[in-house]
């Protein structure tokens, strides 16, 4: 279990906002110097340090002399965590925003130029690192995803990482269905993972469908939105290299129509005619 002084980090206080406000929560209300003394934080420094907790919401200020600091609840604490950072984005949002109009203006054009020269073929993949990049990816096409979404993996490890895209995707009314590889074909550590995360989406996620290929699955990956007119569609592709650790391999990505419809049929005829609807049944 992660410390729950790490929850200072994560806020992102200093070393001494993160020493005074626990001191604080200890102390409860409390003068400048008072704190200054329990925390060993120089009294030169604690009124500068007091009043960026002050404005971050995290304490409040007694007026008096001297003034005294009192600590929000830690459930406050918490959701004003949140809050800030909502606003920070919110912020952030508006001023780029601002800066659109001129960027595109300035920079489509550029980009326009220097890409006339570049194949189709040359563009049919780009690729990224296996880990928190293609995570990040996965997790933009469930964000994009319009009409369907389709998995094909071993045991869906990741669900932790794509959940929230993966329930926000459902209440969009996406039809998302996974194809797993059958337990049958994995290590006993991988078929136990891969029964817990069975469980957590029947219980949890009932509308996505489920099956089991009982051949071996030559890649892995996520596709959205194909078209048999190959003019739409995305997906992220991981071929299967077990002998190499995911540190040291890429995932594709492409947004060519005919080849996102190529892993659609791909994906169909292995749905219909090479899987279980149970990994109870082989």
């Amino acid at each position: 279990m992660s410390d729950p002084a790490d929850v200072f980090d994560l806020v992102g206080l200093t070393e001494y906002e993160a020493t005074a406000l626990e001191q604080l929560l200890s102390l409860g209300r409390t003068t400048a110097p008072n704190l200054a003394e329990a925390s060993s934080i120089p009294k030169a420094r604690v009124y500068g340090v007091l009043e960026s907790l002050s404005d971050r919401g995290f304490i409040k200020v007694i007026p008096g002399r001297p003034k005294e600091y009192q600590p929000k609840s830690p459930g406050e604490i918490l959701d004003r965590a949140v809050e800030n950072r909502r606003q920070s984005y919110e912020s952030f949002a508006t001023d780029i925003d601002s800066y659109r109009e001129a960027f595109l203006a300035e920079y489509e054009p550029r980009f326009e130029r220097a890409s006339e020269d570049i194949s189709p073929t040359a563009e049919l993949f780009h690729v990224v690192d296996v880990g928190e990049p293609s995570e990040r990816e996965t997790r933009r096409l469930y964000d994009d995803a319009e009409a369907t979404l389709r998995v094909i993996t071993n045991s869906f490890a990741y669900l932790d990482s794509v959940e929230r895209a993966l329930a926000e995707t459902l209440d969009r009314g996406v039809e998302v269905s996974v194809l797993f590889l059958h337990p049958d074909e994995l290590p006993a550590e991988k078929a136990a993972v891969q029964a817990d995360i069975v469980d957590q989406l029947a219980s949890e996620y009932p509308a996505v469908d489920l099956r089991f290929s009982t051949e071996k699955l030559p890649w892995r990956g996520t596709l959205v939105d194909p078209s048999m007119d190959y003019d739409s569609g995305e997906a992220i592709l991981l071929v299967e290299e077990p002998d190499v650790p995911n540190h040291m391999r890429q995932a594709a990505l492409t947004d060519n129509g005919s080849f996102v419809a190529g892993m659609q049929r791909y994906f169909d005829l292995i749905w219909e005619y090479e899987s279980v609807d149970t990994a109870r049944q082989t």
